[in-house]
């Protein structure tokens, strides 16, 4: 006998369908699995057996052909268990195939017949509603993300035996529902009222924040680069609720425990800095997100910068321009987003004190230069903010707190406010993501702009694609004013955050 059951997979972030076909016949008892398995569906065999025999049902000596649709996908994880258990008792007879109909099954099942949690249940449950099924069985454990969405059934099963009862009306189960989301998607977290003077590197951060721009952080030990850098998040305006989705389908795929809601708050990212480019952009035979993806909408953060592999720096090259980045290896081909605010801090040099008024440098101006070039040209190009944070004065230590981060964000939601009118209908979500076209059409500066843009252009050498993004942060600058047009201040000001460009080391 032929039955058949709908699943879903994982493919990036989001999820594809998979038919899981059971047909029974006599010859040599086996359960067989075909449609390019990987070994932990393969193993799902014995998984399933002991399962539905534990539950009261007895699998009879007879071979058993199991088909995962489409042959040419590759099917990865755990969460065919439970759609080829109820496949399979369909086709025994013990369930009428209808009552499969019109529902997605998903979930790892123990040996107890117990369902274990999966990972990506939005994304199961994204598929579903485009799907448009009448419901979705998932483990308890990802019931909470997966209703989330608020746009499809989701019904929560403890067991195989519960998911037997609830199919058949004996014993429904009650939908789960998703927490209903606040309308302020946002977390401050630390403030930025807590840092002591550094007023430039504070001017940075609100610029960074305002356009989406990377921020170059350099100073000596103990001036306060990664205390700045951790108030960056809480500037960012709140996220959306498309953000949260997106943000949460990654979370989903990585986390140790699935999600019991939508997340609220913007990651901050700070990995080591031996990773691996692999680890950095994603990896793995079938290939899983990377740092870059799980700092998505939030600020990716990577203190001692030049101590970074190189090319596990080269490889953010790619997300840095596209907010995406593509992962390609042999048995698939992967493109997640990655679109985050870069945060990185350096020292002026190996022993740190380069430039520093109370202690003395030790390096050689062969070896200052040496420390600096570990940072490739085309990476600095990509960082539109350079500032040195000097060391922090006892005088400033003994000043009275600053701006709250609350009343800095406000200004940065008013720019935002600005760019989102500005960039209605296109592609660009902020300045920094302006492309050529667009840096033509918004960012016209008045004429003694431009003949400043242009002496430094040719005093500093900078790049094409600096020459760019000192137009870009100008925009943002004048956006923070309110101001239609790019002036000569909003200029000046944009080229004084090329530190690297403007001064090369003695």
């Amino acid at each position: 006998m032929l039955s058949r059951a709908t699943a879903a997979t994982p493919w990036g972030i989001d999820a594809l369908a998979v038919q899981v076909e059971v047909d029974i016949r006599n010859g040599l008892p086996q359960m067989q699995i075909v449609g390019l398995p990987d070994t932990a569906v393969r193993e799902s065999r014995e998984r399933v057996r002991a399962a539905v025999r534990n539950c009261g049902f007895r699998v009879p000596p007879r071979s058993i052909v199991v088909n995962l649709a489409p042959a040419d996908l590759r099917k990865a994880g755990n969460h065919l268990d439970l759609a080829i258990a109820m496949s399979l008792l369909a086709a025994l007879g013990e369930l009428p195939p209808e009552c499969l109909e019109g529902r997605i099954f998903c979930g790892e099942l123990g040996l107890d017949g117990g369902i274990r949690p999966i990972r990506g249940g939005l994304a199961i449950a994204d598929l579903g509603r485009r799907l448009e099924v009448a419901e979705l069985l998932v483990p308890v454990a990802n019931a909470g993300e997966a209703a989330a969405l608020g746009e499809v059934t989701v019904v929560g099963v403890g067991s195989l035996g519960e998911a037997i009862e609830h199919v058949l009306g004996v014993t429904p189960l009650k939908p789960a529902l998703g927490v209903p989301l606040s309308g302020d998607l946002s977390s401050r977290g630390p403030d930025l009222a807590d840092v002591r003077g550094q007023e430039t590197a504070k001017r940075c951060l609100e610029i960074a924040a305002a356009g989406g721009h990377n921020l170059l952080l350099v100073g000596p030990p103990g001036a306060g680069k990664t205390m700045l850098a951790r108030r960056l998040a809480g500037l960012l305006p709140p996220l959306t609720l498309v953000e949260s989705i997106e943000l949460t389908k990654i979370r989903s795929l990585i986390a140790d425990e699935p999600p019991s809601n939508l997340l609220a708050t913007r990651p901050f990212r700070s990995p080591h800095s031996g990773i691996s480019s692999a680890a950095m952009i994603g990896g793995g035979s079938i290939p899983r997100p990377g740092e870059v993806s799980l700092a998505h909408t939030g600020v990716l953060f990577l203190d001692e910068l030049p101590e970074f592999r190189r090319d596990a720096l080269e490889a953010l090259r790619q997300p840095l321009e596209d907010g995406s980045v593509t992962v390609v290896r042999a048995r698939a081909r992967m493109t997640y987003p990655a679109r985050f605010s870069l945060v990185g801090a350096c020292n002026p040099c190996r022993c740190g004190f380069f430039g520093d008024s109370r202690n003395e440098c030790v390096c050689t101006p062969l070896q200052v230069e040496g420390y600096r070039g570990r940072l490739s040209g085309p990476m600095l190009d990509r960082i539109d903010l350079q500032v040195e944070v000097p060391a922090v004065q006892l005088q400033e230590l003994k000043a009275s707190p600053g701006e709250p981060s609350r009343t800095v964000a406000l200004r940065v939601a008013a720019a935002r406010s600005i760019q989102n009118e500005r960039f209605d209908g296109l592609l660009s979500n902020s300045n920094a993501e302006m492309t050529n076209d667009e840096l033509d059409r918004f960012c016209p500066p008045d004429k003694a702009a431009s003949r400043l843009l242009e002496e430094a252009f040719e005093r500093f050498g900078l790049s094409a694609r600096a020459f760019n993004r000192v137009l870009k942060v100008a925009r943002t600058i004048a956006d923070l004013d309110s101001a239609e047009g790019i002036g000569t201040g909003h200029v000046a000001e944009a080229i004084q955050y090329r530190s690297l460009d403007r001064r090369p080391p003695d």
